[in-house]
């Protein structure tokens, strides 16, 4: 195997290369090996001010924040404060959805590994005070179950917002207060910020999105997203060496740099157990445990998360077996090809680790029961119209909704071909991607009854 000298010496040679194909102003890596870490960065942090990225410049982690929500959480199961299979209502009385009986019974195991069955994506602005978090429970209690707790897997940004209210009630204080004194301060992080307003304490990255021409990127028109959603991933920022301090706790079974016990090593490791089986959907894991992704690769297994903000995308990945993690930060939406490269290079070389090729459309489309597909699909988000032209060719449709709907209000039809079993693919990818499209579930009559993309969109035609 290579040594973390000579792979930190490969990354930087290529990384201004590799952003500039995929069209991201500025990349910041970091790599853990033998209790060691490099780091490295290039670009610009911001296009409307030119200023360059270096390696203490902060880029927002997005929902890699779920796996520090989970960490906080576990820490009160250490303490004795949290019991994660009592319902969540024990603790957060106000916690209520559209069904009564639903979110009686839903637990914090259950919100923890995204399959609490209801509705998800409510970026729900709640104002900027330490009562935003809890004033969103109320949004959330219009929330429809979409199926029975504990049925299946769907991605869940309220669920964690949810989880930090649990926080905020045990532990009196509001969330990034909490993941301040509990995380980040026992892990002597120096360049981290929960806001805005403590990013521009450093050399802060800007998203930046699609122009409308197609063009080049340009700066998004904020910095972040609301901040009743931070508990699921919509500020927190820092640089790479200090999201792999928190990575360096996760694999030394829980001390931190001094030797201070920050988390239990039995929920360090319930952490990394599956609590649920996925579809394939592509960068998302074979499993799901508690926060954690889990991936079935050879050499693994391997743990991690991705996050998304506006204009910004992360990547993190940690084989526990090899005390290797790699974190990639990026201020441009989705950039695939980079992740691949330096994901593939980096964990073959320091922890033998084969990353699977991201999936693609067969040469020769597989059969598909189309009478089963083609319906209409809804969430909050969007609502998905699945066809078939004069050509027996199949086509997605969809429409935006919310707020959603001000960046990208009617998309272009998405062509799909048949790829595995019920799940199809885009035949043309989106931002480098082709993300499956998985028809689970029976309505009742043959049909499937979600259309599921990490999110389970339930059938709402007839």
């Amino acid at each position: 195997m290579s040594t973390l000298s000579e792979i930190g010496a490969w990354v930087q040679e290529n990384l201004a290369e590799l952003i500039a194909a995929e069209h991201v102003p500025a990349a910041s890596v970091g790599i853990l090996a033998d209790g060691e870490v490099f780091t490295t960065a290039t670009g610009i942090l911001n296009l409307n001010t030119g200023v360059e990225a270096d390696v203490d410049s902060v880029f927002q982690v997005g929902s890699i924040t779920k796996t520090w929500t989970t960490t906080l959480i576990m820490q009160l199961v250490d303490e004795g404060l949290l019991d994660l299979d009592a319902p969540v209502r024990d603790t957060v009385p106000a916690f209520a959805l559209v069904d009564d009986t639903a979110a009686s019974a839903i637990t914090t195991r259950q919100l923890l590994s995204h399959v609490g069955g209801f509705e998800g994506d409510l970026f729900i602005d709640t104002g900027v005070g330490d009562d935003c978090v809890e004033k969103l429970l109320a949004v959330i209690a219009e929330a429809p179950q979409l199926f029975a707790p504990g049925e299946r897997f769907s991605y869940n940004n309220a669920a964690f917002v949810v989880l930090g209210r649990i926080i905020e009630v045990l532990r009196d204080k509001p969330f990034d207060r909490a993941l301040r004194e509990h995380l980040a301060n026992p892990l002597q992080l120096t360049h981290l910020a929960t806001d805005a307003s403590e990013a521009i304490r450093f050399r802060a990255a800007l998203g930046h999105v699609d122009s409308e021409d197609g063009g080049e990127p340009v700066p998004a028109p904020v910095w972040g997203l609301v901040r009743s959603n931070v508990p699921a991933g919509a500020m927190l920022a820092m640089t790479p060496r200090d999201l792999l301090g928190y990575a360096r706790m996760h694999i030394d079974g829980g001390t931190g740099p001094d030797g201070t016990r920050i988390l239990s090593a039995e929920s360090v490791a319930a952490m990394q157990e599956r609590q649920v089986e996925l579809p394939d959907l592509g960068l998302m894991g074979n499993a799901w445990g508690l926060g954690w992704e889990i991936f079935d690769w050879d050499g693994g297994p391997v743990i991690g998360h991705d996050g998304g903000t506006i204009g910004q995308t992360s990547f993190l990945r940690i084989v526990p077996g090899a005390g290797v993690a790699v974190v990639i930060l990026t201020n441009g939406v989705a950039p695939v090809s980079l992740y691949t490269a330096l994901m593939t290079k980096i964990l073959g070389a320091l922890a033998g680790v084969t990353v699977p090729p991201l999936p693609a459309p067969p040469e020769s489309p597989v059969g598909i029961d189309v009478d089963r597909i083609l319906g209409t699909y809804s969430s909050s988000v969007s609502e998905s119209t699945v066809r078939l032209d004069d050509d027996g060719r199949i086509w997605l449709e969809r429409t935006m909704k919310g707020a959603f709907a001000e960046y990208d209000p009617a998309p272009k039809p998405t062509e799909l071909v048949g790829w595995n079993g019920d799940s199809l693919i885009p035949r043309v990818p989106e931002h480098g991607m082709h993300i499956p499209h998985a028809f689970v579930g029976d309505d009742g009559a043959g049909r499937a009854l979600y259309l599921h993309t990490g999110r389970a969109d339930r059938r709402v035609d007839a």
